[in-house]
């Protein structure tokens, strides 16, 4: 076995409620990444958001959505 395949295995292994603990950390880093994006898109002048397409009243619908409320379903 080479070095780090064992915690590998045990993260495959351990399951949270039935949820796979892989599953639950990934599920994890997705919130954190959307909770960054709508941040950044809240931080960002009118005109750059008017250059993406997007309005003011766009991103602030966006930036109060849950953490966990994905569009994308990932």
């Amino acid at each position: 076995m080479m070095k780090g395949q064992k915690g590998y295995v045990l993260v495959e292994k351990f399951s949270f409620h039935g949820f796979p603990l892989r599953h639950l950390m990934e599920k994890i880093a997705r919130w954190h990444q959307l909770n960054r994006e709508r941040a950044l898109l809240a931080s960002m002048s009118d005109e750059a958001l008017k250059d993406m397409g997007l309005s003011r009243a766009d991103v602030e619908h966006e930036a109060v959505r849950p953490f966990w409320d994905d569009p994308m379903h990932k």
